[in-house]
């Protein structure tokens, strides 16, 4: 009689086995998030001061504000008026009045004689008439204009520079815009154009002003404590007169236009922004161009308004470089959900394929995966981002292969092991480098691991394989050689085999599928 083979033990999951394999899973994700938070601050520190100290060479943001006419108030000459006091007779008191008193009332000194002054400057006064007489009620007071007409150029050069570890989007800015003021009134008047600076600590060559050709004198001052330039003009009744404002130079991050500090009106309205770049955004709030033409450096975009009366601005938003520290804690940061993913195929994979993965063979697993984000954030301040990553990737891959390859064997440790690594941390973690798309990425991951993971388990019996490991075989299990699990124990081979057909055929499909 040919003797019977000893069954093979059915490999179950208990809850004390996944209460295990979770508390290592927590406990690595404590510690990414610690690395996160170390990482954040240092990036944080370090973006501060550089950024400080890149406003310096460069400037920071430029932010134009329009510029605006101010007619200045027309009063009375004081020479004239001083004069007329001077010819005019001293005042005369009248005698003093003393207020009646009724008895029991206490009257104070200051009380007791009220002097009436008169009029003390009684010749003044026909003078302050004759004058207004000359001059209407209209052209007194101080008014400020905005340009009837409005016509600006500009041309950004992005130039992205490196300071220290971290990427700044610098830019050079020629701006040269003309402007058309009026005076409204029907007087001559004394007036001041202000041309408001962009940014502080900024450098501006080539400033100059004209009119008609030729330049207009211009004093740096500043007003409200912004800094600018002003100039001293005289404007005939009706007169209208058009100045170019231009000036080339450096600024970081964005640049924007602002019609005026607050809500203010545009009349006639046209700018045009020339980049070499591509990539172009426009931060949230700001007013999108009229037109936008891609030209063979970059883009040629246009705004164009007829009146406008707005509170927010134009603006450009620079490009970014990847920067590797903020990179890195990133990634960092959603690399619990990454190692989820990877333990959750794992541990499916061992049920079906009846690889016996005990929880301290998880830990190592866990702690090679947390190698590759260590090894990720130290590197980057030394070496080339791919460079970084990429030694990261073979260092953490090598750990995983070479440790479950002496644990299991090695086709699992090749092929199951390896290639879910591949898949959820290194094309994970290759998702955070396509900005504005890494959260499609992450999903169309889960997405397909699903799919994957209910195609491959649709047939087991799960009521089965819960609870405690016991006796039991399975048709296909498969016991890989140098698992501590591959002998089995003498009782498990005295216990007649217990068959789980729709098991044994998902396991069957499962491994025709590998």
């Amino acid at each position: 009689m040919t003797p019977t083979p000893p069954a093979k033990r059915l490999f179950r999951v208990s809850g004390l086995y996944l209460l295990a394999v979770l508390g290592i899973y927590a406990t690595t994700a404590c510690a990414w998030l610690i690395l996160w938070r170390v990482m954040d601050n240092r990036s944080n520190d370090k973006d501060h001061s550089m950024r400080s100290q890149v406003g310096v060479l460069w400037g920071g943001e430029h932010s134009q504000i329009a510029p605006e006419l101010t007619l200045h108030k027309i009063e009375p000459p004081a020479s004239a008026v001083s004069a007329a006091k001077a010819t005019s007779p001293v005042p005369a008191a009248t005698p003093a009045v003393t207020p009646a008193v009724t008895p029991g009332t206490r009257v104070t000194q200051a009380a007791a004689a009220v002097p009436v002054i008169k009029d003390p400057s009684p010749s003044v006064a026909p003078f302050l008439a004759a004058w207004a007489s000359k001059v209407p009620p209209a052209c007194r007071p101080e008014v400020q204009l905005k340009a009837q007409r409005t016509r600006a150029d500009v041309r950004l050069d992005l130039g992205q520079r490196r300071k220290g570890l971290l990427w700044y989007s610098t830019y050079r800015v020629r701006f040269t815009g003309q402007y058309t003021f009026k005076n409204t009134t029907a007087c001559p008047r004394e007036a001041t154009l202000w041309i408001p600076f962009p940014a502080r600590g900024a450098v501006y060559d080539e400033f100059t002003l004209t009119h008609a050709g030729k330049e207009v004198p211009v004093e740096v001052t500043s007003r409200d404590r912004e800094p600018g330039a002003a100039a001293a003009l005289t404007l005939r009744p009706g007169e209208a007169r058009t100045f170019t404002v231009s000036y080339n130079s450096r600024g970081l991050d964005k640049w924007s236009y602002f019609f005026g500090k607050n809500t203010a009106r545009a009349k006639d309205f046209k700018l045009k922004v020339a980049t070499n770049f591509e990539k172009i955004d426009f931060p949230e709030g700001t007013l999108s161009p009229t037109r936008k033409k891609r030209t063979s450096e970059g883009w040629a975009l246009t705004w164009q308004f007829g009146n406008i009366l707005a509170d927010t601005n134009i603006a450009v938003g620079l490009p970014h470089k990847i920067n590797p520290g903020p990179l890195a804690a990133q990634i960092s940061l959603f690399a619990p959900v990454s190692l989820g993913f990877f333990f959750f195929v794992l541990l499916l994979v061992s049920v079906i394929k009846q690889v016996r993965l005990h929880p301290v063979h998880y830990g190592m697993l866990a702690a090679a995966f947390f190698a590759f984000h260590l090894l990720l954030a130290y590197m980057v301040d030394h070496v080339p981002l791919w460079v970084a990553f990429s030694i990261s990737s073979v260092t953490s891959v090598g750990l995983v292969v070479s440790y479950l390859r002496l644990a299991v064997g090695s086709r699992f440790a090749m092929l199951w092991a390896g290639g879910a690594q591949m898949v959820y941390l290194i094309l994970f973690s290759l998702a955070f480098f396509l900005e504005g798309y890494t959260g499609l990425t992450i999903t169309i991951f889960s997405v397909l691991t699903l799919f994957v993971v209910m195609q491959l388990t649709g047939r087991i019996d799960w009521s089965r394989r819960a609870g405690q490991s016991g006796p039991g075989d399975h048709p296909d299990a498969e016991v890989y050689p140098g698992s501590s699990f591959a002998d089995g124990d003498a009782a498990a081979a005295a216990t007649p085999a217990v068959a789980d057909p729709a098991a044994a055929a998902s396991a069957s499909a499962f491994s025709r599928v590998s």
